[in-house]
């Protein structure tokens, strides 16, 4: 991720969410942060506010903050999404709110090389 704490940013932070086929990302809602997402690859499904909407490569979502979202992987091969939130919340605990119970611990981040201040990291839950 690109967060202020790997670049300086204080307007927001960003990185790459991946959801195997089958496994989701609970929901949840950024009490304080707009949510922009970018499919990469895969077939997805995001619930806004209990609503299922398709979503596919090159296509692009604004989630105002607030909004309780959920993203599905409904297809046969691994789902790859950009994502940036902003504004930054006033603290990274106060900036996501999980709505849903999970059954299992958040994904691993996994960092990159030195040089480049990018990790991946995300709540998946398997179906």
């Amino acid at each position: 991720m690109l967060t202020p704490t790997t670049v300086g940013s204080t307007s927001g932070f960003m990185g790459v969410a991946i959801v195997q086929p089958g496994d989701r990302i609970a929901e949840h809602y950024h009490p304080y942060s707009e949510e922009f997402v970018y499919v990469i690859c895969g077939q997805l499904e995001v619930d806004l506010d209990g609503d299922p909407h398709p979503l596919r490569p090159e296509q692009g979502l604004m989630i105002p903050a607030h909004m309780r979202h959920r993203f599905r992987n409904v297809g046969t091969e691994e789902a790859r999404i950009v994502f940036h939130l902003g504004p930054l919340a006033p603290s990274p605990p106060l900036g996501h709110v999980d709505t849903e119970e999970t059954d299992s611990a958040p994904a691993t981040a996994v960092q990159a090389p030195a040089d480049a201040a990018l990790t991946t990291e995300r709540r998946k839950v398997r179906s």
